[in-house]
């Protein structure tokens, strides 16, 4: 069978390569085989191509991070789930191949009339968002957050759900147009990003305490965020598009007391109860199901074209996804 893998790290299109591999073994007691449908390319996914993740496989391996596909054998033991299911891979189990054998345990049956492509990336933007809102900061209906990369799908994610909390967001990007896109999905100020990033922040929320910001970008834009946190607030940095190092200032880490932190979900669902982190899940793919939460998508790939796939997924301004079945 085929499947999308790397045996050396490096450029994205140089070292991805399309390969045959053996079918995966039966499944033991307590396994299943899934038939991949559909799986999307993340940003991260890009970095571990890349060989700056924050934890990279052993090599030759197999790449994806999360999918949506059918149940198409059982292993001993297996009550919960029938030939047929569509079920969630793992979350950060590689999944770029047509057939994978995973565990049972925390398997659930996805919605079975939901958009399947918006489905296959209903956990980890979603979880992230959804922990990015609720693990960092006290908020309270009403509390203003700043976010950048408010155009991407977790940013996207972010908008809904804290408008759902009654949350208020200041919504930063990198490109123009994007205003009424945004407010269109509940976001209440749309901003370009930039040096005076912070007097602009308090002219449209009228002096507002920004108590919680979400960097997706790193380089200068942590800079210009941090700056519109007040005093003894929380900048939360989760994703690196820039490539750059974080740019704090001073003055607002020593004499405002802001606390700039990480937030990583593998860190995260390594320390969590597998009961806790199902039930998440499930709320989570209950909301993309329904429409709540939903990602533009710029185009599918067959997983015969992983070259041609990467490459768009790192210019495209919405989604790329493996379509394998």
């Amino acid at each position: 069978m085929y499947a999308v893998q790397i045996s050396k790290f490096g450029t994205p299109e140089d070292v991805v390569a399309l390969v045959e591999i053996p079918e995966p073994a039966p499944p033991s007691p307590g396994e299943v085989t899934v038939q991949l449908e559909y799986a999307p390319i993340h940003p991260a996914d890009i970095m571990l191509i890349r060989g700056i993740y924050g934890k990279l496989p052993k090599l030759p391996s197999t790449l994806g991070m999360e999918g949506v596909g059918r149940v198409v054998a059982i292993g001993e033991g297996v009550d919960s789930l029938g030939i047929g299911d569509r079920v969630f891979t793992p979350i950060f189990t590689p999944c770029w191949c047509e057939r994978l054998t995973i565990p049972a345990a925390g398997l659930f049956p996805a919605p079975d009339d939901a958009d399947l492509p918006q489905l296959s990336m209903s956990r980890i933007n979603p979880l992230t968002a959804h922990l990015l809102l609720t693990e960092f900061a006290p908020l309270q209906a009403g509390d203003w957050v700043i976010q950048n990369a408010a155009n991407s799908a977790a940013g996207r994610a972010v908008i809904a759900l804290a408008k759902a909390r009654g949350l208020r967001t200041v919504n930063v990007v990198r490109r123009e147009g994007l205003d009424d896109e945004l407010t269109g999905l509940g976001g209440d100020v749309v901003l370009l990003d930039g040096a005076d990033l912070a007097r602009r922040v308090a002219a449209m929320t009228n002096g507002a305490r920004v108590a919680l910001g979400i960097d997706a970008v790193a380089g200068d834009a942590t800079l210009a965020m941090s700056t519109c946190i007040a005093g003894g607030g929380v900048l939360v940095s989760y994703g690196a598009m820039s490539l750059k190092p974080n740019v704090v200032s001073p003055r607002q880490v020593i004499f405002n007391d802001v606390t700039i932190r990480g937030f990583w979900l593998d860190r995260w669902l390594a320390k969590t109860a597998s009961a806790q982190v199902a039930e998440l899940e499930k709320e989570m793919a209950g909301l993309v199901s329904s429409g709540a939460l939903r990602a533009p998508i710029e185009t599918t790939y067959p997983l015969t074209s992983p070259k041609d796939a990467v490459v768009n997924a790192m210019i495209s301004k919405g989604k790329v996804l493996f379509k394998a079945a």
